[in-house]
């Protein structure tokens, strides 16, 4: 490997400060579920199912898109040893997106008929959907599979997050497709390409 530029940062640090910001967001998201609601009594199986089954779902969504996410966000890391300036800068405002969303995600798992709430969560989807492909955009510099992988999200979730306006309810149901980038990935995409030497 060649020695960075002085105007280059090496990825490998973005790494470790990247696994760490998704580590802490992703322990995050279970925070307020303790807390979720105070019972006057001892609960029984239908009192728990009743205050915790959403905040559940809410919460394995969000863990499951903040792992999708970072899965991603290591595959594009690994393709890019050395990046410049505005790519760093990037990263930074995909990994902050990442910070707040155990903060959407509290107030989407508190009020989920709310379609204010539930817009705001998509749109905090949507956004850690278009930075993740900005970035894949980036580093491939053009349309590849792993563009149509990446792009996947950002196709579902907006609409998603216009139903989102009308039916809330409905919104979680099409936000879970987003996951089909995957399979995307898994069976369309060949093996990765070999860097230039």
């Amino acid at each position: 490997m060649t020695e960075p530029k002085p105007e280059q940062f090496e990825m490998r640090r973005l790494e470790s400060l990247s696994n760490t910001i998704f580590g802490v967001a992703m322990t995050l998201l279970a925070y307020d579920l303790p807390k979720a609601a105070v019972f006057t009594s001892a609960p029984d199986w239908n009192d728990l199912a009743r205050v915790y089954s959403g905040k559940l779902a809410g919460l394995a969504l969000s863990f499951i898109i903040a792992g999708v996410f970072w899965i991603s966000h290591h595959r594009r890391l690994v393709r890019q040893p050395v990046g410049s300036r505005g790519a760093v800068i990037l990263n930074l405002f995909f990994l902050l997106s990442i910070v707040l969303l155990p903060v959407t995600n509290g107030l989407y798992t508190n009020f989920p008929l709310s379609s204010a709430v539930a817009v705001l969560y998509g749109l905090h989807l949507t956004a850690i959907a278009g930075l993740n492909a900005w970035l894949w955009w980036r580093i491939l510099g053009g349309w590849r599979q792993e563009i149509m992988a990446s792009m996947f999200p950002l196709l579902v979730f907006i609409p998603g997050t216009i139903v989102a306006a009308f039916a809330p309810h409905v919104a979680p149901f099409l936000w879970f497709i987003a996951f089909g980038g995957l399979l995307i990935q898994r069976f369309y995409v060949g093996p990765p390409s070999k860097p230039d030497a």
